[in-house]
């Protein structure tokens, strides 16, 4: 038994250590790739600050990328021109590639092959992650160089460290379980391997895994309470991962944008500098918006997301068209209404249903008609919304609740792209969902359905005109 548990910590160690390390050179491979797209963007669609121009020059361009990029910690960049360095980083940046011959050789070998080379590169130094770019322009014999490299060592230490002390204290838990499988708990070894083990094939990338829940003493206490917390565990780390990954995708555009027009604003110009500005804050509040409903979708996957309570739905649904009224010149009506009490969060289904309203505004012309409505459907609440505008595609119907999804008609139109997922994360928290049936020019009507807590005969359905 002692020889088994040895063997498991050692291959639950062994294991974790190997999976956290392919991570982490996944993400200096995935970082050093992100650099590789970015710099192609600036080649083919960025202009010399200098000259407000496209690049002519390698160096320059080179030149620009490197101002730009901003390295992380562990990071160093370099640029070379004719087998010589000709940039290089800040003198904040302590990663300094140019004081390595070894690696500075290697760079200059991979412009033989004209591609891009990532690899790993060994050196009586350290040891490196490196991407080399071949920089060549149209018109421009220069043979340029641009490379970011990462010290391999200096981001697997903290890892390496971790897990020696994982040994030390795993060793220490070993002679602890023994000495008290010989005197206390024989009898309830098999059910704490069940658990050990359990725990030891949790990794961050895995969080399926449960322990059985069995017997009716303390242990199944404990077992019930540890799922519990790997239960939390996991949503918590699902939506840290989508939050960073939505965050770091949506952001870096508007960044961008502001970055390059403050670096081609014309000072003496007051006109320039009065556009600039403009769009600058204009950008800010779109980010600022981003940044909201991104909260939001976090939020979604949480315990505690929706407070339920119970509410007149009638009620609910004149305080929605009140509400409404403000988000465009429109024709709003209610044409169908339940009445009835129904348990739901109402602040939720309010911001659900405002936001159905205001996407039926943003793609239909002033004027037109938009109905609110009320139903029991299959034993199911539905609150739907319909409009007179352009309509959506088949095509486009089957993506348009996925995150920073938009329409092919709705691409001119400003937002988040987050409307529609957070409506949909909406009606999961109650338990619900949404669907949208539409055709082109004829416009389209979303449906948000929802359990009922209470029997449907308690409710009473009506037809008609409100506005």
């Amino acid at each position: 038994m002692i020889l088994l548990t040895l063997t498991t910590l050692v291959a639950a160690g062994a294991s974790m250590y190997l999976i956290q390390r392919g991570q982490t050179i996944a993400r200096l491979d995935d970082s050093l790739t992100r650099s590789v797209d970015e710099f192609r963007v600036l080649a083919q669609e960025g202009v010399n600050p200098e000259t407000g121009q496209r690049f002519t020059k390698a160096e320059d361009l080179a030149y620009v990328a490197m101002q730009r990029t901003m390295p992380s910690t562990n990071e160093g960049l370099v640029a070379l021109s004719e087998n010589r360095v000709r940039w290089v980083a800040p003198d904040h940046v302590e990663l300094r590639l140019e004081a390595d011959q070894e690696l500075l050789d290697f760079i200059n070998a991979s412009a033989d092959s004209g591609r891009v080379s990532l690899a790993t590169v060994t050196t009586a130094q350290r040891e490196y992650r490196v991407v080399s770019i071949p920089v060549k322009l149209d018109g421009d014999s220069s043979e340029v160089r641009f490379a970011l490299a990462y010290d391999m060592g200096a981001e697997l230490f903290t890892l390496t460290r971790g897990y020696v002390v994982f040994g030390g204290v795993a060793l220490g838990i070993l002679a602890l379980a023994s000495l008290a499988s010989w005197i206390l708990v024989r009898r309830l070894l098999a059910p704490l391997t069940k658990l050990e083990q359990t725990a030891a094939r949790i990794t961050e990338n895995q969080l399926d895994e449960r322990v059985p829940v069995e017997g009716t003493d303390d242990l199944r206490a404990l077992a019930g309470s540890f799922n519990e917390m790997v239960d939390h565990l996991q949503s918590s780390l699902q939506a840290q991962r989508q939050l960073l990954d939505d965050v770091g995708h949506e952001l870096r555009t508007p960044i961008t944008i502001v970055q390059g027009h403050l670096e081609l604003q014309d000072n003496d110009d007051p006109d320039d500098v009065r556009n600039t500005q403009e769009l600058s804050l204009d950008e800010l509040a779109r980010m600022n918006l981003l940044v909201d409903d991104i909260v939001t979708i976090a939020q979604a996957n949480r315990k505690g997301f929706v407070h339920t309570e119970t509410v007149d739905i009638s009620s609910l649904l004149d305080d929605i068209l009140s509400k409404a009224h403000g988000l465009g010149q429109r024709q709003w009506e209610i044409r169908e209404r339940v009445s009835g009490e129904v348990t739901l969060d109402p602040q939720r289904i309010t911001q659900a249903m405002l936001q159905l309203c205001s996407n039926a505004v943003k793609f239909s012309p002033q004027e037109s008609r938009i109905a609110l409505g009320a139903a029991i459907s299959n034993g199911m609440l539905r609150l739907w919304v319909r409009d007179q505008g352009i309509g959506i595609s088949e095509e486009d119907q089957s993506r348009i609740f996925t995150r920073f999804a938009r329409g092919t008609n709705g691409s001119r139109h400003e937002g988040s792209g987050l409307g529609l997922s957070i409506v949909q994360a909406i009606a999961t928290a109650h338990g619900g969902h949404v669907s949208v049936f539409s055709h082109e020019g004829e416009g389209s009507i979303f449906s948000f359905y929802l359990p009922l807590h209470t029997a449907p005969s308690t409710l009473t359905e009506s037809t008609g005109e409100h506005s």
